[in-house]
């Protein structure tokens, strides 16, 4: 949506913009909080209310990225050649922009954990019996006042999946820069 605004403009790029800003002016705890407190915490309302906050962000980073890619000379010789939106989007713009995004969706992948482990260290993430580290957490934390180190193994967990996620993508950003990714 936010390569479409970019290229599109006028109106649209306004509206959508707005949206967006209205979205991102509601603290997202708040917000989820909010949302699973009315609607229930099912797996589906938990992905849609994530989804629906880092969209907010994901938006605003591929918007100022296709911005300044829609003002480079390639991609208005593809306009003058009569190309499509679809072409001039997922042709010119979108490789362009790649890197820079699946560097940000490894930090929002990031996020969404800390952020879904939170919740269910609040009780409004995942319920049981489904297993879910920060509600690991919840369960254990009073064991920490006796020397214990089970809460910290799932709280290790969440650390070692954010920083593997990270490594991940920057192995393969790696891989695009020498060229030699798929």
């Amino acid at each position: 949506m936010g390569t479409a605004a970019a290229v599109l403009g006028g109106w649209i790029d306004l509206a959508l913009g707005r949206l967006i800003d209205l979205l991102m002016a509601i603290p997202q705890l708040i917000f989820a909080l909010l949302i699973l407190t009315v609607v229930g915490s099912s797996a589906y309302t938990l992905i849609l209310v994530i989804g629906v906050l880092e969209s907010t962000r994901v938006f605003r980073l591929s918007r100022s990225l296709s911005v300044s890619i829609v003002n480079q000379d390639f991609v208005d010789v593809a306009r003058l050649r009569g190309e499509s939106l679809s072409w001039i989007i997922f042709r010119e713009v979108v490789p362009v922009a790649f890197p820079t995004l699946l560097a940000e969706f490894g930090l929002r992948f990031s996020f969404v954990i800390l952020f879904i482990s939170s919740l269910s260290f609040l009780g409004l993430g995942l319920q049981p019996p489904t297993a879910d580290w920060g509600a690991l957490v919840r369960e254990n934390a009073s064991l920490i006042a006796f020397g214990d180190v089970t809460p910290l193994l799932p709280a290790g967990a969440i650390a070692l999946m954010t920083v593997a996620v990270n490594l991940v993508v920057d192995w393969y950003l790696g891989k695009i820069r020498r060229g030699t990714a798929l």
